[in-house]
């Protein structure tokens, strides 16, 4: 018997899409589906053993469940308009702690611009099913296939955070703005909606597995290659400050490890004008190439980028 633990959350996507029949104008294999011309759609799942970490509250896990979906549709350009949300509860938990969790979805919601437009409860191990709600409100979707050689890569804010907040958490570090960074992700959904109105992003994913991750996939969709300058990479200080007293490299910090929800995009890099123009916050990290896969630039030496551990 071969069991999901033996080949993995990514192979087995990758063994799904090999049998069911795709829907839609886009389809499985992007951070979220384009349904009919404008309406895009995205679910995710979290649950209390993964996605609960020491410290975190309940309604923080509500606004968590609602942000890693809305995440989805901000790499997509996608405003959001409505949100559904499932939960599975065990009969056993507190009802002011269920009451915490809706009120976190909600808060989500509204700072997204929407709303619940609905859900189901039932009992069950702890875990809200998310599905976001979007339309394209007649924009191209940014999709992860079209860098191209050439262009320029970036991301729409300081990485790292998460994965101080979980370093901290885990070697018992004082650092509340690492954890506050892991507990409270910001959806970047006003950043993806100006990215896609410019129309000189060439593709475009959500850092929720992380930077290795997501170069690695951006590289693979496209067929390209990728450079990063690690000394481009922005941070907090209070990152660096986890990775000295935690012993963790601040390089695993950075690229190797999930929770981000900044956006990672590639762009026209004769173009740029537009972004400045629009006044959205972005870091340029690197340049697309034809090498076929992500290389760190680091003091002048080259060193493949493996996808993530998250």
């Amino acid at each position: 018997m071969v069991t999901i633990g033996d080949i993995g959350e990514r192979q087995l996507i990758q063994d799904f899409k090999s049998f069911i029949r795709p829907e839609g104008r886009v389809g499985p294999g992007d951070d979220a589906a384009v349904i009919g011309k404008d309406i895009v759609v995205t679910t995710d799942v979290v649950t209390f053993d993964r996605h609960f970490p020491a410290g975190m509250t309940y309604e923080q896990f509500g606004w968590y469940a609602a942000a890693v979906n809305f995440s989805d549709l901000a790499a997509m350009g996608a405003r959001p308009i409505g949100f559904t949300a499932a939960l599975a509860l065990p009969p056993t938990l507190d009802v002011q702690h269920a009451y915490d969790i809706m009120s976190g979805i909600d808060q989500c919601a509204e700072f997204c611009g929407t709303g619940i437009v609905g859900g189901d409860t039932k009992n069950g191990p702890g875990l809200v099913a998310g599905t976001a709600i979007g339309t394209m409100d007649r924009r191209a979707p940014m999709l992860r296939s079209g860098a191209r050689p050439g262009d320029i890569v970036a991301v729409t804010g300081p990485l790292g955070g998460p994965a101080a907040g979980y370093a901290a958490i885990d070697k018992g570090i004082d650092c509340q703005d690492a954890k506050d960074a892991l507990y409270m992700p910001i959806p970047r959904v006003t950043e993806g909606v100006k990215l896609a109105s410019s129309g000189i992003v060439t593709s475009c994913i959500d850092l929720s597995d992380g930077l290795g991750t997501a170069l690695n996939t951006v590289c693979e969709a496209s067929g390209v290659g990728i450079d990063i300058e690690f000394s481009f990479l922005p941070h907090e200080e209070y990152v660096e400050t986890v990775s000295e007293e935690s012993g963790i490299p601040l390089e695993k910090l950075l690229i190797g490890w999930g929770g981000e929800y900044e956006l990672m995009f590639t762009a026209d890099p004769n173009r740029l004008k537009k972004l400045y123009d629009s006044e959205i916050e972005f870091h340029i990290i690197g340049a697309v190439n034809d090498a076929g896969h992500p290389e760190l630039v680091r003091e002048g030496k080259r060193s493949v980028i493996p996808y993530g551990e998250y």
